[in-house]
């Protein structure tokens, strides 16, 4: 990694992008402590050009079994149980649609008990993916504190989680609300699902894609992850430092390397839908990145919670995540998690 920064270095505007520098000193946050885009740099957003620059100067990638680019895909487990809107909107599409069983599903499951959540489908997800040969992420919130409401306790998954390892799905953690600049935090809700897990955790997101340049990056690397995947972006789509390629982000304040992978998120089902009038421009855009990521050989990852897959009101964001394994099944992909992304990368291609 020290030859590819080295690299970068020699293009003031390319390295300035890549390590994310304005980002060091914001001049505005959002209302959740994020940095806050400009609308013309979102609109830039769909090319990689620190990507591009790499390739241009020689930089090759490789995947196994010859794969010309990867899929990362992952899901943030933000619900386990539906909260009421979520019932309501479903049971109304439900009854709008005379589907009974569905609204049995969507509304009568706590008299059924929480094993009945349809937001527990851990399963029906995995075996989406593996019918077209992909593997995925889920991670996971351990933490006690949320802003919003009470999620769930991580231990009352135990069986889900197990199931998930030994299928060869990755279970990560997804950071609390308040974690991401809390170093003890951090390393607690990491215990607390290792416990649950029985095995180490690599994989890392934070809760509402909260993050700070650079410090993040260096508590979990210190807390012992090896892999972050929440740089992207909370309500647009595309590359956020010019990457469609696993990195190894820089610390200019200490002139230094950090100790961490980043596989950088490139796609996230609610903000796409935000940025997108229709089903179709959505679709194009992701078709889009996808295209772009491939003719760069790289990683484009892609964010889908697992409420979408419980909830009768999202079939179309469901559709179009089928769609998009579809496609790149179809265009030959490296389909799979973010641990076995990790893993590669770091063993096998380290650029």
């Amino acid at each position: 990694m020290r030859a590819m920064h080295d690299l970068l270095k020699q293009n003031s505007n390319i390295w300035d992008l890549f390590s994310r520098r304005e980002e060091y000193c914001p001049e505005k946050l959002d209302e959740h402590g994020r940095f806050l885009f400009a609308e013309k740099y979102l609109k830039n957003a769909s090319e990689p050009e620190v990507s591009r620059f790499l390739v241009d100067h020689g930089m090759e990638v490789e995947f196994p079994e010859n794969r010309t680019f990867a899929v990362c895909l992952t899901h943030d487990m933000d619900d386990i149980y539906p909260p009421l809107s979520h019932c309501l909107l479903s049971s109304a599409c439900c009854l709008k649609d005379l589907d009974l069983r569905g609204l049995e599903s969507q509304f009568l499951w706590k008299f059924r008990g929480a094993e009945y959540s349809p937001y527990l489908n851990f399963s029906e997800i995995m075996d989406l993916e593996e019918d077209l040969g992909a593997k995925s992420s889920f991670y996971f919130i351990a933490s006690r504190k949320d802003p919003k409401r009470f999620r769930y306790d991580i231990e009352d998954l135990e069986g889900s989680l197990g199931e998930i390892s030994d299928r060869g799905w990755e279970a990560g953690l997804h950071g609390g609300y308040y974690s991401y600049n809390d170093p003890e935090a951090l390393k607690r809700e990491k215990e607390r699902l290792e416990a649950v897990l029985g095995k180490k955790v690599l994989g890392f997101r934070n809760h509402y894609l909260r993050f700070k340049t650079p410090e993040t990056w260096e508590l979990l690397a210190d807390a012992g992850f090896g892999y972050d995947s929440t740089f992207g972006f909370s309500d647009s789509v595309g590359f956020r430092n010019g990457m469609c390629h696993p990195f190894r982000p820089y610390n200019l304040n200490e002139d230094r390397e950090i100790d961490i992978l980043e596989i950088p998120l490139t796609v996230m089902d609610v903000a796409l839908f935000k940025a997108s009038g229709s089903f179709e421009e959505a679709w194009r855009c992701t078709k889009d990145l996808i295209d772009t990521t491939a003719r760069f050989n790289g990683v484009i990852t892609l964010l889908w919670h697992n409420f979408v897959f419980g909830c009768s009101f999202r079939k179309d964001w469901i559709k179009l995540y089928e769609n998009a394994l579809q496609y790149c099944s179809e265009k030959g992909a490296w389909m799979t998690s973010g641990e076995e992304i990790y893993r590669w990368w770091d063993n096998e291609s380290r650029v």
